[in-house]
């Protein structure tokens, strides 16, 4: 719909307007749900609506913000189209022009139904009658938000053995008022985050969010990269602009030459937006649920044993492996992955010579069909382990392929990397290598599972390429293979991007090997990855007491258990401890896909004494329906309540469902859920229902909300039916 010179397009949740004057460049003026504030026309700051940078063109600006290139500058509206398909999706494009390049722009936006988070990409055209070479090619760029005076910033960290770490700052922090009545000029800080390489969350995750103090909005946002992005949050005319987008030249060494009639597109962002962080967050959840490649195992949820973390750690046997075969079902895993090491006949000497992934004979004296075969008589799918993109210089197949089937730098050498080398998928003999590969491992062997590992990172101007090459291989395999289920890992969550996780099963959060340091990980995993897909490790030992038993099995049972530690030496009743818990999860796994989560005490801080994560689900008629809290002490008081907003008017049952360490409690005390735990390490997972079914408020779909529930009475160990 045209407003004047404004187009308005969107559904029920969302609201974009673009400004569309002849004399300048169109732009993003406003992305809102129904009810925000209108915000000035004037107030975009003068940015437009898609931003490139070309060769010989110019920043337009001196600084590195991701704005005021010249190319965007010069961007005159064309056209525009709106469509909503069967699909649940509505889409606009937005076609533009620079008669100086010939270079035609097509801003192009999706939104799912009834979700309020907007999905962007810049697709490039070159309808100039000469080549044109791209520098950057920016996501989504928007200004006209409050003030950055109004302004909380966020961003998480995410280091090896220590992901997703979130912090909040005043955006003033970064960005000081420079006084530009004075001067006329915007301030050229901002706050700015790169993730580089191809492990692209390493360091940041590929998200950041901006909160306004005093109502709460918040817009929350992710690039869809695995090759290197940028984001940058800063000032222009007096409001905050944020601009996201995947690779460039400046940051990452990236361009695209694009001869006439040829065309790229940009990585996608999305932006979602919500009351708090966490209503923003359930919508990024609905959102990457609708983005991702349909597959059972998103609903299944089956119970995974791997051998590697503190268990067999990359040395399986025969030997070994059989004992814990039985034990991992006796437990009740569903799947049983031979992790790292089953392919090397060196004892250790491997790092440097993968590549042909055919098993050890000094391994598996009886071959490794015994030791699946086992797998599969104790009613379990095997699965095994992988690192298909990485060659070791002493591999056989190093020799055999050619260079062009490996990431190469400009003057045409192998990158090396730790004594590997880097296929480049986007070669055919690079991907006919790894298709044998795989069609030899899951066709003949019968493997159902892939933990699909990458252990080195590295930078090369074609790492874009190559990224959405994997994404392609990998669908490809699940095309042909359709039961099979992918695990994406990389020394952790070091690739827990938007755009991975769109074609894998499961995500990685972490390799902690402590289960006293895990509880922050698998809090705050959801903020990346979707509870059901979020791998988190749980790995009980013999050695273990009971409560330290419960503590690191039930860490995992609001994400995925992904079962370790030698069972094999552990008596019937510790075992039966680890049945347990593996039951709880399977009662109720089933709510996990429909689930949002939230923070009843914030976003756990590295060394906090408590930390808390819930998931809310939804009931018949838009009702609340169970809230799960898991909640876990490490230090601090015995005694904790949980402010739980959304069950505070009716109030809730209680029914505590796992716990470990002696007096465990949980209980609805009037304000929320009052938890003790006498014991350091303590943790209960707790279910609650409310007392009273209330709706959903239509503006927080779907499920939204930065608080969850709890109630009535203190209850005995339930875990209710499987789900």
């Amino acid at each position: 719909m045209i407003h004047g010179d404004a187009l308005r397009w969107g559904h029920s949740a969302l609201t974009v307007d673009v400004g569309l004057g002849a004399d300048r460049p169109p732009r993003l003026l406003r992305v809102a749900r129904p009810g925000d504030p209108e915000v000035p026309d004037a107030s975009y700051g003068g940015l437009p609506l898609a931003d490139v940078t070309l060769l010989g063109a110019g920043t337009g600006w001196s600084g590195p913000r991701f704005t005021g290139t010249a190319p965007g500058a010069r961007l005159r509206h064309r056209a525009h189209h709106a469509t909503y398909r069967d699909d649940g999706w509505h889409r606009l494009t937005v076609e533009l022009h620079d008669l100086e390049s010939g270079l035609t722009v097509f801003a192009e936006y999706s939104s799912p139904d009834g979700v309020p988070v907007l999905r962007s990409r810049t697709r490039l055209r070159n309808d100039g009658r000469a080549p044109v070479t791209v520098r950057a090619a920016g996501s989504l760029l928007l200004g006209g938000l409050p003030s950055p005076d109004a302004l909380d910033a966020h961003l998480a960290r995410n280091d090896w053995l220590a992901e997703c770490r979130w912090s909040a700052e005043p955006l003033r922090a970064a960005v000081p008022d420079i006084g530009r009545a004075v001067h006329g000029h915007d301030a050229r800080a901002a706050l700015r985050l790169t993730g580089r390489g191809s492990w692209p969350t390493d360091g940041h995750l590929a998200m950041g969010a901006l909160t306004e103090r005093t109502d709460g909005r918040t817009w929350l946002w992710q690039v869809e990269s695995a090759a290197g992005w940028s984001w940058d949050a800063g000032e222009a005319a007096g409001r905050t602009y944020v601009g996201m987008g995947g690779p460039s030249y400046d940051d990452h060494g990236w361009r695209q030459v694009l001869a006439p009639g040829e065309e790229f597109a940009s990585e996608y962002a999305a932006l979602a937006l919500g009351d708090g962080f966490d209503g923003a967050l359930a919508a990024l959840t609905s959102y990457r649920r609708r983005i991702r490649r349909p597959h059972p195992d998103h609903d299944r949820l089956p119970v995974i044993f791997n051998d590697y973390m503190n268990t067999l750690m990359g040395d399986p046997t025969t030997e070994k492996l059989l004992p814990l075969v039985d034990a991992a079902a006796e437990a009740g895993a569903e799947y049983f992955c031979v992790d790292a090491g089953w392919y090397d006949d060196e004892d250790g000497g491997w790092w440097d010579s993968v590549g042909a992934w055919q098993a050890a004979p000094r391994r598996f004296p009886g071959g490794i069909e015994e030791v699946l075969g086992r797998i599969r008589a104790r009613g379990m799918v095997p699965g095994l382990w992988l690192e298909p993109e990485v060659v070791g210089v002493r591999s056989p197949v190093a020799a055999e392929l050619p260079d062009a089937a490996f990431l190469r730098h400009d003057d045409g050498t192998r990158i090396t990397e730790q004594g590997r080398h880097q296929l480049d998928l986007t070669h055919p003999a690079a991907r006919a290598h790894l298709d044998g590969t795989v069609d030899r491992i899951v066709g003949a062997w019968g493997v159902g599972y892939l933990k699909l590992d990458y252990n080195i990172t590295t930078t090369a101007p074609a790492l874009l390429d190559h990224t959405r090459a994997w994404r392609d291989w990998v669908s490809a395999l699940l095309t042909r293979h359709p039961g099979l289920v992918i695990e994406n890992c990389a020394s952790g969550g070091m690739r827990m991007d938007g755009a991975s996780l769109s074609v894998t099963q499961l995500q990685s959060t972490s390799d902690q090997q402590d289960p006293l340091r895990y509880p922050p990980i698998a809090a705050a995993a959801p903020t990346a990855v979707p509870p059901e897909q979020g791998a988190v490790w749980a790995y009980p030992q013999p050695e273990f007491t009971d409560a330290e038993i419960g503590f690191t099995v039930g860490t995992a049972l609001l994400g995925r258990v992904h079962l370790s530690g030698h069972l094999d030496g552990m008596t019937a009743r510790q075992l039966g401890l680890v049945r347990e818990a593996v039951a709880v999860y399977k009662a109720i796994r089933g709510d996990l896909p429909g689930a949002v989560p939230f923070w009843p005490l914030g976003l756990p801080g590295w060394g906090d004494g408590w930390v808390a994560l819930g998931l809310r689900t939804t009931g018949a008629m838009g009702a609340t329906g169970a809230t799960y809290v898991s909640v876990w002490r490490r230090g601090g008081a015995e005694e904790l309540t949980l402010p739980l907003g959304h069950l505070a008017d009716d109030g809730a049952r209680v029914e505590v469902l796992h716990a470990a360490g002696a007096g465990a409690s949980a209980d609805w005390d009037g304000a929320g859920l009052r938890v003790r735990l006498p014991e350091v390490p303590g943790m209960l997972l707790a279910r609650l229902t409310p007392v009273a079914g209330q709706p959903v408020p239509a503006r927080d779909e779907p499920a939204a909300g930065a608080e969850a529930g709890g109630d009535g009475g203190r209850s005995e160990v339930d875990p209710g039916a499987d789900g």
